[in-house]
């Protein structure tokens, strides 16, 4: 059974760092690309970014040069780092695996940004 589990989320001050983790199990975890998702009441489920097998990465234009992804296939594991967070951040983030159709993800961790 394909299982992704989610965590790092938080309440912060703008400005600060999160570092989330997405951890998968059941699947060739390093075959798989990765992508990070995030979802508001008002904007609906938007893609932040995504890492593929051979570690070539890609970010949406607002977080390019705040957020980082990688991963670590020895611990099935993707991060995503993310600085100077600013208050348009707050959403629930999700990782997908999206070689699935459709994607498969967890349960999601809150991300909340404010003074």
């Amino acid at each position: 059974e394909v299982q992704v589990v989610e965590s790092g989320g938080g309440l912060v001050q703008p400005g600060a760092s999160l570092r989330l983790s997405c951890t998968a199990s059941g699947f060739t975890f390093s075959n798989s690309p990765i992508r990070w998702a995030r979802q508001t009441p008002e904007k609906g489920l938007q893609w932040v970014s995504g890492i593929n097998s051979d570690g070539k990465t890609y970010y949406t234009d607002s977080v390019k040069g705040r957020f980082t992804i990688s991963r670590d296939n020895a611990k099935n594991t993707v991060y995503l780092q993310m600085n100077m967070l600013k208050p348009e951040d707050t959403a629930i983030y999700y990782c997908l695996l999206v070689s699935y159709d459709p994607p498969i993800r967890g349960q999601g961790t809150q991300v909340t940004v404010s003074s």
